[in-house]
């Protein structure tokens, strides 16, 4: 499993830096059933699944999305490899629930299935997605999503810029906020940074570090390289 902070970096086409690990990822797998639900920017689910599907012929593999199914659980379950790509966490944690398979989502990636999350793709692995920083375009049925990680996202972390006048509140403000309220660690996670998740191992990988946040802790930084239990 990959699940990374962001789909594209500056100066890279959409999935580039990723796709070398992607590659080895899916090695087993010709095909990548899509979950295109995030809509980023809202593009349709047939625009953004043409996106994926010129990215993914770079390395052969053929895209099919999740919504051309008449049967999405079983479409799932027959997946060799999944994808979930970047947009609102609100609208894709929504569909998700509307759909009835998150539990069955869940159930594969337990099983083994490849699954490479993106963004608002990564955020649903966490215990909830209550770290995003999405606005709440919809409210969908629950905060709770997948569970794989033992922790919450805040992915396309953002540090405060110093001698910056904007007064605004910062991500390290919002995480502390939900800790007022909620135990869950949080791990914010940078761009171009990801996370090499192989049974109950984790680790970062990338070039940067990662912002750990406990409640009632001060935050510290995680080494890239760094190995953790899941």
């Amino acid at each position: 499993m990959i699940i990374a902070s962001t789909s594209t970096v500056y100066g890279s086409d959409y999935l580039g830096y990723l796709l070398p690990e992607v590659n080895i990822l899916f090695k087993d797998a010709d095909s990548v059933l899509f979950i295109p639900y995030a809509r980023p920017s809202g593009i349709s689910y047939d625009e953004y699944t043409r996106i994926v599907k010129n990215a993914f012929a770079k390395i052969s593999k053929k895209v099919v999305g999740i919504h051309q199914f008449e049967n999405q659980k079983e479409a799932l379950e027959n997946a060799k490899a999944i994808f979930t790509g970047g947009g609102n966490t609100f609208e894709l944690v929504n569909q998700l629930y509307k759909n009835d398979i998150l539990a069955v989502l869940k159930k594969v990636l337990e099983n083994g299935t490849p699954y490479l999350g993106t963004s608002a793709g990564g955020n649903i692995c966490g215990v909830s997605m209550m770290t995003t920083n999405d606005m709440p375009i919809v409210y969908p049925p629950s905060f709770e999503t997948l569970g794989c990680l033992p922790f919450n996202l805040n992915a396309h972390y953002m540090d405060a810029v110093k001698n910056s006048m904007h007064m605004g509140e910062t991500r390290e403000t919002r995480i502390k906020e939900f800790h007022v309220f909620n135990n869950t660690p949080v791990m914010g996670l940078r761009e171009g940074s990801w996370l090499k998740v192989k049974g109950n191992s984790i680790t970062l990988k990338g070039n940067l570090t990662a912002r750990w946040f406990l409640p009632n802790k001060t935050p510290i930084e995680i080494e890239c390289g760094s190995e953790f239990a899941g």
